[in-house]
């Protein structure tokens, strides 16, 4: 009988899936190729929902600044333009790169648009905002530009609202807490 409970168990234990981390995600970036996140282990991540017709599309300067001030030290920004907020990114791939260079100077990778909430998510806004997927919180994308904030080993840390800008100095201060790390 102990046997057999043991066999169970582990029966039982093998059939439980592997926790999913950000690095399992492969995304089309705004040049139509293929990143692997899993390129990025070992830096922080911050990864943010843009648009190119919102209120707070100016952020895009703030990003800029701060990636060039911290992508030494190990910082890396990931912008995923999405049209679920009043249809403020309706832009082509190539639309939205050419308007983040030429008003922003962007050079933070950029991605392919994508889905962050609705029920089109894309699964890498359904690990981001779902506990049971990314093992620390639930969230919801309240607005364009709200950022999830990742350590080195692709863990969530934080969730930071849209209108909050990353040059802000609690901001700034967890970031190079986890740069430090």
């Amino acid at each position: 009988m102990k046997t057999l409970f043991i066999v169970l168990s582990i029966v039982g234990l093998s059939l439980v899936p592997a926790s999913m981390t950000i690095h399992q995600f492969t995304m089309t970036d705004i040049d139509s190729e293929d990143v692997s996140l899993s390129d990025f282990k070992g830096k922080v991540m911050l990864i943010v929902n843009v648009a190119s017709k919102c209120g707070l599309t100016p952020q895009y300067e703030d990003l800029q600044k701060l990636y060039d001030e911290k992508k030494d030290e190990g910082l890396v920004i990931l912008g995923f333009p999405a049209n679920n907020f009043m249809s403020q990114e309706p832009g082509t791939d190539d639309e939205i790169q050419s308007f983040c260079q030429k008003n922003y100077g962007v050079t933070f990778p950029m991605f392919s648009k994508i889905s962050v909430k609705g029920d089109d998510i894309h699964p890498l806004y359904q690990f981001l905002t779902e506990k049971e997927k990314n093992g620390v919180m639930d969230s919801s994308v309240k607005w364009n530009f709200q950022k999830y904030l990742l350590n080195k080993n692709g863990e969530l840390v934080e969730v930071i609202p849209p209108s909050t800008s990353v040059l802000k100095s609690d901001v700034q201060d967890q970031i190079d807490e986890l740069l430090a790390q």
